[in-house]
């Protein structure tokens, strides 16, 4: 029985002077990149499980500022490793996922957003996206220590019972979590990189950067313009392209975009191919008609939870929610015979998206 995996991270991206393909390369360290004379620097390293980039446009920046840069960036995004990670067992979220009482359970200001966000999320989109998913997540192997595999049905039956968000819950006053069954877990996979990217922007914000563009993971948050004095050109990945490549381009500048994709982390087995985006419905992979689904609103934890409810309550379903809510979201559809169909809310049409192929 043969099994096929891809790796975990796929995204391309256009900025500043050109395009700029970041793949997942075992990157290890990270050197500040760039020059005064064009004002155009670049910040780039690991960070959960994945890679991050950063590119600044800045001209006359100091090397003692763009060290300060690195370092806020690099101490954000450790921040939220250290709180939220499922791969570390010291990390706030492991802590919390072993109280096992049905006490209350302080957390830190930065969990407690990142769980309210969710629980936000949750509510708009009737559960599609549930951060105690976790167990589920785990039974098909896409969760820390576990290859991948198809779990029987008695066993997914079994897990059920341990899946639902309103077991979770928040007290912002006392700043406390309150988990309504002892063995109840929590995945943040689906908002602590956009929240890590939200964090990494805020720490630039503080010293007065004006024009970036930070990534982490395909999640992005960006300010200000690039190098050519137009918005930041961020690219959407046309879903099993090979060689990667960008299917529209998107402008953006103070705003965030993120992608849930069936085609960034998955499995085939019998013949079969299952995504890491699970249904808490239903505790088994999405279907694979829609590819994938781009969100662009104000905070990248917001855009990041909420691609992945539109992806997991399907095309039809998803739109509908956000154009509700006025969310700008565009999905990439499979149709029959292997072709693309897009669909797209007003306000993603709003934002004056091009085809890939198609020069400004």
């Amino acid at each position: 029985m043969s099994t096929t995996f891809l790796p975990a991270r796929r995204m391309l991206l256009k900025a500043g002077l050109g395009s700029l393909a970041l793949l997942a390369t075992g990157c290890t360290e990270r050197t500040p990149q760039g020059s005064a004379s064009s004002g155009l620097f670049e910040l780039a390293g690991p960070t959960m499980g994945t890679t991050y980039s950063v590119r600044i446009f800045a001209p006359g920046l100091g090397a003692e500022k763009l060290a300060a840069a690195d370092e806020a960036v690099r101490a954000a995004l450790d921040d939220v490793v250290r709180r939220m990670s499922s791969y570390d067992s010291e990390s706030e979220l492991s802590r919390l996922n072993r109280h096992n009482a049905l006490t209350p359970f302080p957390v830190s200001a930065e969990l407690l957003a990142v769980l309210a966000t969710s629980q936000r999320v949750s509510e708009l989109s009737q559960g599609a996206f549930d951060v105690t998913v976790a167990p589920a997540v785990d039974s098909w192997g896409f969760g820390p220590g576990h290859g991948r595999r198809v779990p029987s049905d008695a066993e997914i039956a079994a897990l059920s019972p341990r899946v639902g968000y309103r077991m979770l819950s928040l007290d912002s006053h006392a700043r406390t979590v309150r988990k309504a069954r002892g063995d109840l877990r929590a995945d943040l996979s689906g908002v602590a990189k956009g929240y890590g990217v939200d964090q990494a922007a805020r720490a630039l914000d503080a010293l007065d950067i004006e024009n970036y563009m930070v990534e982490a993971g395909g999640e992005i948050r960006t300010r200000g313009h690039n190098a050519t004095h137009r918005p930041w050109q961020i690219g959407v990945e046309r879903p099993d392209a090979y060689p990667q490549r960008a299917h529209l381009v998107v402008p953006l500048s103070g705003l965030a975009m993120a992608t849930s994709g069936d085609y960034r982390i998955w499995f085939e087995q019998g013949g079969r191919r299952y995504s890491h985006e699970i249904d808490p419905a239903t505790g088994r992979p999405i279907g694979d008609r829609v590819a994938s689904v781009t969100v662009v609103a104000a905070d990248c934890a917001y855009a990041d939870a909420m691609a992945t409810a539109l992806i997991v309550m399907g095309a039809d379903a998803g739109e509908a929610l956000a154009e509700r809510e006025g969310l700008a979201a565009y999905f990439i559809v499979r149709e029959p015979g292997g072709t693309l169909a897009e669909r797209q809310t007003a306000a993603f049409a709003a934002l004056g998206g091009r085809p890939a192929s198609r020069r400004a």
